[in-house]
This record gives C-alpha cells, sequence and structure tokens, in this order.
C-alpha cells in the first residue's frame, strides 16, 4: 500500500478503475523524457476479460503519449498468455528477457515494447 500511496504522490500516472462503489483495476507507470514504462497493471479476478485491463492500458498509453512519451514498456510473466494477448493486441511487441525475474513461482519476464504518438517519416 505503501507504493501505491508514494507513486500517487510524486504525481506518477496512477489510474483506477471503479465500477459502481468498487474499485476493480489499477496501473501504474512512470516516464522520464521520451520513455515510459507501465510498472504495474491490476484487475479484480471477477473483473477480468470484461476489458477493463484493456481500458487501464490504454488509458495509460494515452496519458504518456500526452507527456510526450514515445516508447513505453513493460514486463510481463513468461505464463500470463492471457495479459500478453491483450498487450500484443494493444501493439506490444517482445523486445527482450529477463531470465528468472519473478519468484514463486521462478521464471522470465517478457520484455514487451510499444510505440505511440510516432510515425515513421515517409518516404
Amino acid at each position: 500500500m505503501r507504493d501505491f500511496h508514494e507513486c500517487a504522490e510524486s504525481g506518477a500516472p496512477f489510474l483506477v478503475a471503479v465500477v459502481g462503489d468498487a474499485v476493480v483495476g489499477y496501473s501504474i507507470a512512470h516516464h522520464a523524457v521520451d520513455e515510459g514504462e507501465i510498472l504495474n497493471l491490476g484487475v479484480a479476478p471477477d473483473q477480468r476479460r470484461r476489458g477493463v485491463g484493456r481500458a487501464l492500458i490504454e488509458s495509460m498509453l494515452s496519458r504518456l503519449g500526452d507527456e510526450g512519451v514515445v516508447n513505453v514498456f513493460l514486463e510481463v510473466r513468461e505464463s500470463n498468455a492471457a495479459a500478453q494477448r491483450l498487450y500484443a493486441a494493444l501493439g506490444f511487441t517482445e523486445v527482450g528477457r529477463r531470465p528468472g525475474y519473478y519468484r514463486l513461482p521462478t521464471e522470465d519476464a517478457v520484455i514487451l515494447r510499444t510505440r505511440i504518438g510516432y510515425s515513421e517519416p515517409r518516404a
């Protein structure tokens, strides 16, 4: 909880999804110059596959784009196929791996990146 409080106080992009009176998801990021990283995305188990995660990521990408961010990175567990499908649908591609990054169980982190607010120069 302390980490969330510190992120909110620091001005880091922090989004919360609410349905009725319940918090059903959140996303936290940070950025410097033209690079950003989505640090965490969480969605309540009973709200998964209802568009909450997609809405949070799309909103976060928009917010980071408004700050001049071009490259956005995130890490996801190698076994989290559902999250990887969501991120791929939002334009993220694999750019690397961190072997043994996650614990309980130990598993690789897949590093993903997308580019926002950028278009290739026309020839």
